[in-house]
């Protein structure tokens, strides 16, 4: 707002009187009006505003079902499906009872004997009577020997006899002269657990001896031989239950453990070479007695005479070694039924005794079975059936199913309470 000053007094003289003083105009000239706020910005484009962050699920919430897409028609209609039944819930079942002569297979802490095998009555008896063949076979490869080699022939075949207990020899043996193979994964898995529990009860290293599989369905049958083989036939290991099982392998074992195996696997191979010269000799007489039957009455005779004078001096000169060896496979085949008898014992001394009677009883009812079908097929051919001779009974090398359980009654009768 303006304020209007005060007019200055005057000192002119002719102005006596005061003059009147202008009008002023009341209100001050109009200004123009200034701006009273500050001009606006420019405008400036405008950004996008920032969205928000995607929502995700709630882990708590429910997963809403996804949305039904339209399905393509089908060429042909399905078939409409029957509403499942609700389920009925399982009835509790029993374990089906095990086999009156089933063993327990469980590891458990085995104490090895300091001794685990020996040589036995038995297998000294083997033994003592293949020495007559051992004695014969060393004449036969000497004369060999002196003819070809020399000595060196002799020491070599004598060394041969460590091959018995050879293992790559034993392979051979088992494959060629056996007819064993490995078992499957299959068969182990069955035969491993109780081969070990016998081993165990008998004190012995399990891993000392090799199991092998013989390919019959038909027999009840199981095999010890050289120094490690132990074999079983597909019939023992697939039908019978593990304890009887055990009872097969306990009885094999027995033949290891007592020297049987070796010592006839032993006294056969140093038998070969007298036996191939019986049969070479034995071949040539036949042939020549032939030719000289075959040219006159008297050739024949002087021919038989010569042989009876070279057999004779042959007898003289050995000592008597080769009627020895006429009368040897008597004499083995008892002692051979003695050492089945013994492998019967150390089976039922681990207490496997029920389990071989079982299985004895199994093998006669075999027996007389295939008798009676062998009866019947020589009735229908119009034939008898030929019975067993005397020499066949003394040549056999296992002792009747009778025998072998009579043997076995005193581990079979109950123990008194201790």
């Amino acid at each position: 707002m303006t304020t209007t000053p005060n007019p200055p007094e005057s000192t002119d003289p002719r102005t006596a009187a005061e003059p009147t003083p202008p009008q002023y105009p009341e209100q001050p000239p109009a200004y123009p009006a200034g701006p009273t706020q500050p001009p606006a910005p420019p405008a400036y484009p405008a950004y996008p505003a920032r969205s928000a962050p995607p929502a995700y699920p709630d882990p708590t919430a429910q997963t809403p079902p996804p949305p039904a897409y339209p399905q393509p028609p089908a060429q042909h209609a399905a078939p409409p499906q029957p509403q499942p039944q609700p389920a009925i819930p399982p009835q509790p079942t029993t374990p089906a009872p095990l086999h009156a002569h089933h063993i327990s297979t469980d590891q458990r802490r085995v104490y090895l004997k300091a001794h685990q095998r020996h040589t036995d009555a038995t297998a000294f008896g083997t033994l003592l009577l293949y020495l007559p063949h051992f004695l014969s076979s060393l004449l036969v490869v000497s004369l060999v020997s002196l003819v070809s080699v020399g000595g060196l022939g002799i020491l070599a075949w004598l060394l041969s006899g460590l091959l018995v207990i050879h293992r790559p020899t034993e392979e051979v043996i088992a494959r060629r002269m056996l007819g064993l193979r490995h078992p499957t994964q299959e068969e182990f898995a069955r035969l491993a657990p109780v081969w070990q529990e016998v081993a165990a009860r008998a004190g012995v290293d399990a891993q000392n001896y090799q199991l092998w599989i013989e390919e019959n369905d038909t027999d009840l049958n199981a095999v010890a031989a050289a120094g490690h083989i132990v074999g079983v036939t597909t019939f023992a290991l697939n039908r019978l239950p593990n304890g009887e099982l055990a009872a097969v392998l306990a009885h094999e074992l027995g033949h290891h453990v007592g020297g049987h195996a070796w010592a006839s696997l032993l006294g056969y191979w140093y038998a070969l070479p007298a036996r191939l010269a019986y049969r070479v000799i034995r071949f040539l007489a036949l042939v020549t007695l032939r030719v000289a039957a075959f040219f006159s009455v008297l050739g024949f005779l002087v021919i038989a005479l010569f042989l009876g004078l070279f057999a004779f001096a042959t007898l003289t000169t050995l000592y008597g070694l080769p009627l020895l060896i006429l009368a040897a496979p008597y004499a083995l085949a008892a002692v051979g039924r003695r050492a089945e008898l013994r492998a019967d014992q150390h089976a039922a001394a681990l207490g496997f005794a029920p389990m071989l009677a079982s299985v004895l009883h199994q093998m006669y009812g075999a027996d007389q079975a295939a008798k009676q079908q062998a009866a019947l097929a020589a009735r229908a051919a119009g034939t008898r059936l030929p019975k067993e001779s005397a020499i066949a009974k003394l040549l056999a090398t296992h002792p009747d199913h009778h025998t072998r359980l009579h043997h076995l009654q005193p581990w079979l009768q109950p123990q008194p309470p201790r």
